[in-house]
């Protein structure tokens, strides 16, 4: 009774009650004063260079910018402060550039006063602090989100006291780190996880066993978090709400674990370059199993992946992204691929698979993005397999040797209408085909090695989207471009500006490459104002003529120039200072003659130069470099430079790693300052004439002296040409590309040097080639040239070098041409390891002193001394050649962790998704 009475008399006064907190609230004009205050004290530990938060004014904090109050209470629930003025117009984070737009500073603890926020959203500044331990006492807080906000240190395990928390983004591009997740094992309620980009390398052996209880989690995205442990047992499966599973860019080294194919819920799976490996055709299998029915996304791409593709594939019929790109697979392509009738984007690009495409393909009605680039196909891709893929917007295809071919009538109009279009070697000529000039959409437009050998059309000028052009390596045939100076009275109208003389539907150009074809005659006078928005402009290979035109000097966007191997005359003018983007320039294999302008070598960002194989001329010795000059790739060889070489080239600024001087008029003494190139693996300096002797500081190029790790340029690199340079190797001229990183070569030959070859010359370990041939040298061969144990090639031919064959060279099993001859070597000739397949005795000849296999003078015996060193050879301690073998490992493991490092964070950045930005 006394219950029943104290309840009607709180329903009598709750009416008042409510009245009166209203009042309140309504006093304050919608914000409750603690709170209120609370937020300004936020305010001010901000910093805030862009007055984001210009609103926080005023008793009505409700109504400031980024706070959102509760309609019944009045609280403070929510802070939005995610800000995208921390980004620059080309979509850049900021990050730590305080002076940017980005809110910085200290967060203050009076965020405790907002008893009820629910919703905390910090992202897109510039903190630079470490996340604050007491965010883990807003107890309310169901969404959480500090992502890219610069937050630094160690993520404090405070936050795991924040059990409502269903929301958590900590991803970070700064040095976030974790090395115990034990505490998100409290998030009991948590439902969406990011922690993209931190550190979670000591974390590593637990990450699994710590998220696999929350049940609730339906998103977990830990991409390049240095994981290196995917377990492949997993005693219960507790993920039964998981749709969402992202581990891209870790370090797995691993197949994809049995344990997935419990994930019944998965939609997408991503585990782009994260060293996963195994056969295909176990992890479609198990997803097949698991999530036939839910699973949307599946993109594996940039692993180890292997084996062929099972036909069980067509079981996931809800599949809209299946992305297997950059991996080892072989085999061909399921016909039971028609059976993904939901799929929006299939790239098989970049593995080892071969045969037909299966007519089933053109089941694929909502297929917009088919890449199938750099692979084995063969047969013929028809109209019909095209004709019922209206939706299809990005098309690229390349095989080998031209065993694939594109057939269809001349008279077909396709459905789709393509922005992107890719065929490299494949059979697609003699014309561009009809069918493709009614593509009116296309801003990419690749097409090489397709056997295409007539003029370009005028369709390709209309392109008023085209931003890629390449194609290079046909045999297109023509001026270049006569449509720029001389345009057809059709395009004078559509797309030819009088008043500026430059094509308008070029405006959006980034690239055009015509390498490789039979182009003749001069470049247009005007291509600089035509061409202006080009970045990337390769015409080399053809047999264009005459002078290279003033008008380049105003392509400021320029970033790469390839005019090699063509056949341009005359000077190079001096007009080269507003390029200040240009990171290549490549006017090599040309007839250009006079002096080489001063302006190019004070371009600040140049990083590869080649003027090589002209008729240039004059003395360099009086040129300037710019202070801050970042050039790494140098080749002036095969021209008429004389003088001294210059000593500006060892300058404090440059880190030249290919330094080409070969097949010029150098002369004087070989300068010490080159020794101060550390990061040298090629000098070449053969064929000038030098004198004196080979200076000893060449031992201290480092670059020479360890097995540097390679990094590999991506397949689909727009610079993936920027390292390539012929060298001359074992007495061939060679282009090297890929692989140039791996070569180490020293060659000085053709020169008048004398003196001894200096022993600290083998200390250069890393060595692959050494060529010291044509001079006059003296002395003994250095009996620790026994240490270049990778040397492939040495030549000391035709000097006057004495004394035995070292014994220690039988120690360079790696050895393949040597070339002694014509020195005034004595004794036997090594008879063990890679001495005994070197049975071509020219290569002795001119040594009279010489004797034993394989030259027809026998010896008589050896003698002590020999026979003493030679059975040192063959017994030399274990313990020196396991030291030896521990360091050639360890190098070899380091190159090979950073090539994962590297694809792993960077890797993804080459991986060409387009459809998938939208």
């Amino acid at each position: 009774m006394e219950g029943k009475f104290f309840s009607l008399i709180f329903l009598c006064l709750f009416p008042a009650i409510s009245t009166l907190e209203a009042n309140d609230v309504e006093a304050n004009k919608g914000c409750i004063e603690i709170e209120r205050k609370a937020l300004i004290k936020f305010k001010e530990g901000l910093t805030d260079p862009s007055n984001f938060l210009s609103s926080w004014t005023g008793d009505n904090c409700c109504s400031w910018k980024g706070i959102s109050c509760s309609n019944e209470t009045g609280h403070v629930v929510k802070i939005e402060l995610q800000n995208y003025q921390c980004f620059n117009d080309a979509g850049n984070y900021y990050g730590s550039n305080q002076n940017a737009s980005c809110l910085g500073g200290q967060i203050s603890t009076s965020l405790l006063d907002l008893k009820y926020l629910d919703h905390l959203d910090l992202s897109l500044n510039s903190f630079q602090i470490p996340i604050p331990e007491f965010l883990g006492s807003l107890g309310m807080l169901s969404y959480l989100n500090l992502s890219l906000a610069a937050f630094t240190g160690m993520i404090p395990q405070h936050l795991g006291n924040l059990s409502n928390l269903r929301y958590l983004d900590l991803s970070s591009y700064s040095s976030l780190q974790s090395n115990d997740l034990y505490w998100l094992s409290s998030l009991t309620s948590l439902e969406y996880l990011n922690m993209e980009s931190v550190n979670l390398s000591l974390a590593s052996t637990h990450w699994l066993q710590v998220l696999n209880p929350i049940p609730s989690l339906s998103e977990v995205h830990l991409v390049s978090c240095e994981l290196q442990n995917l377990p492949q047992s997993l005693h219960t499966v507790n993920f039964t709400s998981l749709s969402v599973l992202e581990l891209t860019g870790n370090r797995f080294k691993s197949p994809i674990p049995r344990w997935f194919s419990n994930l019944s819920t998965l939609v997408q799976l991503d585990l782009t370059m994260s060293e996963i490996t195994g056969d295909v055709s176990a992890v479609i299998g198990d997803l097949t199993t698991c999530c036939k029915n839910s699973l949307e996304e599946l993109i594996l791409a940039g692993n180890q992946i292997s084996g062929h593709i099972p036909h069980s594939l067509g079981l996931l019929k809800k599949l809209k992204f299946l992305e297997l790109l950059l991996n080892v697979i072989s085999g061909p392509i399921p016909e039971t691929v028609g059976n993904l009738t939901n799929l929006e984007s299939l790239d098989l690009s970049y593995n080892q698979m071969n045969g037909s495409l299966p007519e089933s393909i053109k089941m694929l009605t909502k297929l917009a993005s088919l890449g199938l680039l750099q692979n084995s196909w063969q047969g013929i891709l028809s109209e019909n397999q095209l004709q019922s893929l209206g939706k299809l917007e990005y098309f690229t295809i390349s095989s080998s040797n031209k065993s694939f071919t594109i057939n269809v009538s001349d008279n077909w109009v396709p459905p789709f209408s393509l922005k992107d279009i890719e065929i490299n070697d494949c059979l697609l000529g003699p014309k561009f085909p009809a069918w493709l000039k009614t593509q009116k959409q296309l801003s990419t437009v690749t097409l090489t090695n397709v056997g295409i050998s007539e003029v370009i059309s005028d369709w390709l000028w209309g392109l008023s989207q085209l931003t890629w052009c390449d194609l290079s390596n046909n045999q297109i045939t023509g001026s270049f471009l006569p449509s720029l100076e001389y345009p057809s009275p059709a395009l004078q109208k559509s797309t030819f500006n009088r008043s500026n003389s430059s094509f308008t539907s070029w405006h959006k150009l980034y690239n055009l490459n015509l390498a490789g074809n039979l182009l003749s005659g001069p470049i247009p006078a005007n291509i600089g104002q035509v061409l202006a928005s080009v970045s990337m402009l390769n015409l080399s290979g053809n047999f264009l003529d005459g002078r290279i035109p003033s008008s380049i000097g105003r392509m400021r966007n320029l970033i790469s120039l390839d005019l090699s191997n063509n056949q341009l005359s005359g000077r190079i003018l001096d007009n080269w200072r507003h390029l200040k983007k240009l990171l290549v320039l490549d006017l090599s294999a040309n007839h250009l003659s006079g002096t080489v302008p001063g302006s190019i070598f004070l371009l600040p960002e140049l990083q590869k130069l080649k003027l090589n194989d002209n008729h240039l001329s004059g003395d360099l010795s009086n040129y300037q470099i710019n202070n801050a000059s970042i050039l790494q790739f140098l080749d002036l060889g095969g021209n008429r430079f004389a003088g001294k070489i210059p000593k500006w080239l060892g300058g404090s600024p440059l880190a030249l790693f290919e330094l080409r001087l070969r097949a010029n008029r150098f002369s004087g003494s070989f300068p010490e300052e080159v020794c101060n190139l550390i990061y040298l693996h090629i000098l070449d300096i053969a064929a000038n004439y030098l004198s004196g002797s080979i200076p000893a500081c060449l031992g201290q190029l480092v670059h020479m002296q360890i097995v540097l790790p390679f990094v590999p340029i991506s397949p689909i690199s727009p610079f993936k040409d920027i390292a390539e340079m012929d060298l001359v190797v074992k007495g061939r001229q060679m282009r090297y590309g890929k692989t140039l990183e791996l070569v180490n070569i020293l060659d000085l030959s053709s020169n008048n040097l004398s003196g001894e070859i200096p022993k600290e010359i083998t200390r250069l370990l890393a060595l692959g080639t050494l060529n010291l041939s044509r001079n006059q040298l003296t002395g003994n061969i250095p009996e620790e040239i026994g240490n270049l144990r990778l040397l492939e090639t040495l030549d000391l031919s035709h000097n006057h070098l004495s004394g035995p064959i070292p014994r220690s060279m039988t120690a360079m099993t790696f050895l393949n041409y040597m070339n002694l001859s014509y020195n005034n070597l004595s004794g036997q000739i090594p008879s063990t390891n890679q001495f005994q397949t070197f049975n071509d005795p020219s290569i002795y000849e001119g040594n009279v002193g010489l004797c034993g296999i394989p030259l027809p003078s026998k010896c008589d015996a050896v003698s002590a001394g020999d026979a003493e060193d030679e059975g040192r050879m063959k017994g030399h301690s274990v313990e020196e050649d396991g030291e030896d073998s521990t360091k050639l490992e360890f190098y070899i493991s380091m190159g090979l962790g950073f090539i994962f490092g590297f694809w792993g964070v960077f890797g993804s950045s080459y991986v060409y998704k387009p459809w998938r930005q939208g």
